[in-house]
């Protein structure tokens, strides 16, 4: 795989000793359990895949070097890069500007641009509307665009489903900008909704079988369905496409539910199921099922609490967050200074985003425990920082280096 020139700030001799040694003893990535990092009265368990992804430092190396590329020039980002608060603070203390919030709320009017000037467009894409809008402006989009490659998978998933006559569901948070990205460009090609749920999901199958009246689909569903789409028609045969961050498990469950609906519905068989539905597969990129069957292994462990890394509106992150939370105590936080002491720690909801502050979050015992992981867009700096940060209120514990040496062993 294409190795990318990220910043050496967000780098890490800890984690990349780590990769690298887990690398080198499971070449087909098919053990899934957690590095043990042994300091003596602290214990952490490293989650087998975390961190940038290959999207991520794609993003990453593009944006630095047209900072490097373009000294003088005006230089703009649709929204943020990715969803993680340092590097996008890094952004804007290279003087990069956004254009636009994580919800598509216009920070600096589309009027103020002009064709001189550089658009950066985030790793999860952007909408046809807006790409048409650059171009107009004689801006250069394709240079410097960094979505992931993974996201234009999905879309071209997306674009053959509609060659075969299938609409689309797409799977996703409907204001999230890769599902407005997606959603754009599956809407372009055939008729396309969004669920953010299962419970959404089994509206819409009630919709599908008319057990529910069609003028309620536009009330419910409104905002997030193609133009002119029309409930009564547009779902006798389509495909389940989504957001590339979303739960394997809950996008497998939707597919797999609005497929029992349309076999009873059609009277369908295995056989000619997709004359109605069609096999989609998973559209879900590598590095979050890889994150998500980590943290899977990493939950086998036996240990007193979990810490995740990443920004809180990072929808890979929370989702990591979920699974952990589901088994023990877990600790949602952007950075080492979320720890604010021994006994305190800053954190937040994944569901809210609220923060909280929660005392006496370690335990009075030794060893203690900790399962540590964090989201794709989270740099490796980060955890090793949280790392020594937990190091640092167990007196007598090894070095750091010491650590780090043994894994070059």
């Amino acid at each position: 795989m294409k190795q990318f020139e990220v910043p050496n700030i967000y780098r890490s001799s800890l984690i990349s000793a780590v990769k690298l040694r887990r690398k080198q003893q499971d070449k087909l990535k098919k053990d899934f359990t957690p590095t043990l990092l042994d300091f003596g009265p602290l214990q952490v368990y490293l989650a087998r895949h975390f961190g940038f992804c290959y999207g991520v430092e794609n993003a990453i190396e593009i944006a630095f070097r047209t900072i490097d590329e373009n000294p003088g020039k005006r230089i703009f980002l649709l929204s943020e890069m990715i969803h993680n608060p340092q590097v996008n603070a890094d952004l804007l203390e290279r003087g990069v500007r956004f254009l636009q919030d994580t919800k598509g709320r216009q920070v600096i009017p589309f009027d103020e641009i002009t064709g001189d000037d550089v658009v950066l467009i985030p790793a999860f894409g952007t909408t046809l509307e807006i790409e048409r809008l650059l171009r107009a402006k004689g801006i250069q989009i394709e240079k410097y665009n960094t979505t992931c490659p993974f996201v234009e998978k999905v879309w071209n998933r997306g674009e053959q489903l509609a060659r075969k006559g299938y609409s689309i569901v797409v799977h996703g948070k409907p204001k999230h900008e890769e599902t407005r990205a997606t959603f754009s460009h599956a809407s372009l090609h055939t008729p396309t909704i969004v669920v953010n749920d299962m419970g959404e999901a089994v509206e819409l199958g009630r919709f599908i079988t008319g057990d529910r009246p069609a003028s309620d689909f536009y009330e419910m569903f409104r905002g997030r369905y193609s133009e002119g789409f029309d409930i009564t028609q547009d779902l006798q045969r389509f495909g389940v496409i989504n957001q590339t961050t979303q739960l394997a498990s809950d996008t497998q469950a939707i597919a797999e539910h609005l497929k029992g609906v349309v076999r009873q519905h059609f009277n369908l068989t295995d056989e000619n199921i997709e004359t109605r539905f069609a096999d989609t597969r998973d559209t879900l990129c590598y590095a979050t099922l890889d994150n998500q069957t980590a943290v899977d292994g990493m939950l086998e462990t036996d240990a007193d609490l979990a810490v995740v890394i990443g920004g809180y509106n990072s929808s890979n992150t929370s989702h990591l967050v979920e699974l952990c939370e589901e088994r023990l105590p877990t600790y949602f936080i952007t950075d080492a200074g979320k720890i604010l002491n021994q006994n305190e720690i800053m954190h937040a909801d994944w569901r809210t985003k609220v923060e909280t502050v929660t005392a006496d979050f370690l335990p009075g015992k030794s060893p203690v425990r900790i399962l540590v992981t964090s989201g794709a867009s989270c740099p490796d700096a980060l955890v090793e920082d949280v790392i020594r940060r937990l190091v640092s209120f167990y007196p007598g514990s090894r070095d750091m280096d010491a650590v780090i040496a043994g894994l070059h062993q």
